[in-house]
């Protein structure tokens, strides 16, 4: 694809200064500004959905990554928790990962970006830390405390691409992520075990791709991601996000519904 003039003029500058980095290949848009600055997201890709920014992939990324930690998270608790609030968090948690997962699949099929398959060694390191809990009432906070401030992290990231994507399957996932997000810090906020002070000082880092996934290789198919679930298939009866007084309602169609040719999300 043919690039504006004056990015091919900014990226041999740049090319010129970063002797021993590869630099990643400048991607051009119709009608893009060809200035300094747009230059330097030249990993941002064309697709018929629109421009597929760095910040949209590492969106993609965190999704499929919180559901790969999350629902075994939300099974954990089923199996070890007797509180009744924390085990209605974890329904929750189950069922909109599950949900959030096959959305973050059936995109990145899409727009060509390969998801990972395992949580990230920190994600890991989380759940070890419910494991290792030795009595109930210690696993029902640190599950609650972990899970409520990784939730927390990722809300202004899912509010910021949401504001400046020019995606149309980034922004939708973004809006079913925002969803399903503020319904998981409602339902374990709830539990009663959350402790703010501990949020408010931002001890616990948040769910996120540690290096940034790369940009799509145009023409390569990236494997297909299965789908993350937990171990066993635990007895779950919410639907996503379901509306109460204190929850948001969602009622959105299954991913399946994305339109192939206009990118949009056919609303019932």
């Amino acid at each position: 694809m043919r690039r504006s003039k004056g990015s091919v003029l900014v990226a041999l500058a740049i090319a010129g200064t970063l002797t021993a980095v590869a630099y990643p290949i400048f991607y051009s848009y119709p009608n893009r500004n060809a200035t300094a600055a747009a230059a330097l997201t030249g990993d941002t890709v064309t697709t018929q959905w629109g421009p597929l920014t760095p910040g949209d992939r590492d969106l993609l990324i965190r999704v499929r990554l919180a559901g790969l930690w999350e629902l075994p998270a939300g099974q954990q608790a089923l199996e070890r928790s007797g509180s009744a609030s924390v085990r209605e968090a974890a329904n929750h948690l189950i069922v909109g990962h599950t949900d959030l997962d096959k959305r973050s699949r059936v995109i990145a099929a899409k727009l060509g970006v390969e998801l990972p398959n395992q949580p990230t060694a920190e994600q890991q390191g989380w759940l070890d830390q419910m494991t290792a809990s030795k009595t109930e009432a210690e696993y029902n906070k640190t599950w609650a405390n972990l899970l409520r401030a990784a939730h927390g992290k990722i809300f202004p990231a899912i509010a910021s691409v949401r504001n400046t994507t020019r995606n149309t399957l980034i922004r939708q996932l973004a809006s079913d992520a925002n969803q399903t997000v503020l319904d998981h810090i409602t339902i374990l906020e709830g539990t009663g075990a959350v402790d703010f002070a501990t949020i408010a000082s931002n001890s616990v880092s948040g769910t996120a791709s540690p290096t940034g996934p790369p940009p799509p290789v145009p023409g390569a198919v990236p494997p297909a991601a299965p789908p993350a679930v937990p171990s066993t298939n635990p007895d779950v009866k919410s639907t996503p996000s379901p509306f109460q007084s204190n929850q948001v309602p969602t009622g959105r169609p299954d991913p399946e519904e994305i339109n192939k040719d206009q990118g949009t999300v056919q609303v019932q």
